[in-house]
């Protein structure tokens, strides 16, 4: 069962509409935690919203992400598309078993059109690729590759940005 990031229990840190929690097995609340604490994903205001087998949906309201042109600002939507596709590569090695540290290794990011609307950040693995090779590649050596997609769209269903990139993960430490 997914549960929302309790911005109750964080410092410096305001409270996200509630909207009703989620049923997925990809939805590890270790995850809420790492998100939780880091200072600028708190900052963000982001939430967790939903998740399938091939798919992660994070969102961050609009007001905290605004820029000086009144649209969320640029930073604010690389880091959510980032942090989605983080999510994604952490919780499918998770479900599969492993303990993994995930890092961006590098990105590209196209601001296709400006975004007057909430954040809502969807991460896929990008085409091509495929979960059980990431995986098994992971269960092998101690780490892996995976190429991702993550794009927001406006609440009309346009594109507003997208972001390609590659995350390593390595076995962890701990």
């Amino acid at each position: 069962m997914w549960r929302h990031l309790d911005y109750d229990s964080c410092p410096d840190s305001s409270r996200f509409p509630e909207n009703s929690p989620l049923d997925t097995p990809l939805a590890p609340l270790s995850l809420e935690h790492r998100l939780l604490s880091m200072p600028p994903v708190r900052a963000l205001q982001l939430r967790l919203v939903g998740s399938d087998r091939d798919s992660l949906r994070l969102a961050a309201p609009l007001a905290p992400n605004i820029n000086d042109k009144g649209n969320a600002f640029g930073g604010s939507l690389a880091s959510v598309m980032t942090l989605a596709a983080w999510a994604l590569v952490s919780t499918r090695l998770e479900a599969a078993g492993h303990e993994a540290d995930v890092y961006v290794q590098d990105s590209t990011v196209h601001y296709l059109k400006p975004l007057y609307d909430d954040l809502l950040a969807e991460a896929r693995l990008a085409p091509g690729q495929d979960w059980d090779e990431v995986l098994a590649l992971f269960a092998h050596r101690g780490k892996t590759r995976a190429l991702m997609q993550a794009e927001i769209r406006a609440a009309n269903g346009e594109i507003c940005c997208t972001l390609e990139g590659r995350f390593v993960a390595l076995r962890g430490q701990g």
